[in-house]
């Protein structure tokens, strides 16, 4: 079984993590530019992070045979700071970079006229360097958040068949459908989907443009979630072809539309930065 986890913060994440994602599977991952779980208190710490992503992050995966790309972006919560929005005046320098496979994490937390302004202004950047876009949909009052964005999306210049809708629940997947977007669903312990209600979706919606990810970040979260929904998949009886369509193929589709995606991972290097993570070793 090959799995990508389409939405996972591996910075948050431990190197026994890539280790147990590789043994149930995984082969490659994309991790979206999110918040640190404090408040940034200038762009600079945004610049080190992007580094991060582009570089340490996909030397640690390669270790363990894992491709990793990323997608760069201000995120919606901390559009609302100013210290931090000087930033969307410095992503196109980082959006041009190859391990770039979308723009995200975009879309809404508050939904505030300061986050209309950081999506609108990400969906044109998307839309001018020919990439996907990866719309994280509010975890409050999620279907006006998610008729907000779909509306942004239809008065800006990048085609709603390029933008992913992330945080999908029982209560937007019908109108998400209905956009012609991408429809991803993050299985999340208590707090979103869990394997049940996601095989369960996917029974009444079918598996067409849907991916499954764990969102695994520095909160109680599980990098396995993926294999476990294609576990639960099975079991419900449906077949290896619709398991490795919604846990390969679809995330392999959407962000192949960025013409980035490689997912051969690159023999790692000794070191990287100085740092060859095997401590104790040559």
């Amino acid at each position: 079984m090959r799995i990508f986890d389409p939405h996972i913060h591996m910075t948050s994440r431990t190197t026994d993590d890539y280790e147990a994602m590789y043994a149930a599977g995984v082969r490659a991952v994309v991790e979206p530019a999110f918040w640190l779980g404090q408040p940034r208190t200038s762009p600079a710490s945004f610049f080190d992070y992007f580094d991060a992503l582009l570089g340490w992050e996909p030397f640690r995966a390669a270790q363990y045979g894992i491709a990793h790309h990323c997608t760069i972006a201000l995120n919606p919560k901390e559009a609302n700071d100013p210290r931090c929005t000087p930033v969307l005046d410095e992503l196109p320098r980082y959006l041009v970079k190859d391990g770039v496979v979308a723009v995200g994490e975009i879309g809404y937390d508050s939904m505030t006229p300061a986050e209309d302004h950081a999506l609108a202004v990400q969906l044109q950047l998307a839309a001018e360097h020919g990439l996907p876009a990866m719309v994280h949909t509010p975890h409050r009052d999620k279907l006006t958040g998610l008729r907000r964005t779909i509306d942004v999306v239809r008065e800006s210049a990048l085609a709603t068949d390029r933008v992913l809708l992330d945080h999908l629940n029982e209560t937007t997947v019908r109108e998400a459908k209905d956009s012609g977007a991408w429809l991803g669903f993050s299985v999340y312990p208590d707090t979103k989907m869990d394997e049940d209600r996601m095989v369960a979706i996917l029974d009444e919606y079918g598996p067409e443009k849907v991916l499954v990810n764990s969102a695994a970040d520095w909160g109680k979260s599980d990098p396995l979630k993926t294999r476990k929904v294609a576990d639960a998949m099975l079991k419900a009886g449906f077949d290896e072809d619709a398991v490795d369509l919604v846990l390969w193929r679809n995330p392999v589709a959407f962000y192949g539309l960025s013409g980035r995606l490689d997912l051969d991972p690159s023999t790692p290097e000794a070191l990287h930065e100085g740092n060859s993570i095997l401590r104790g070793g040559e």
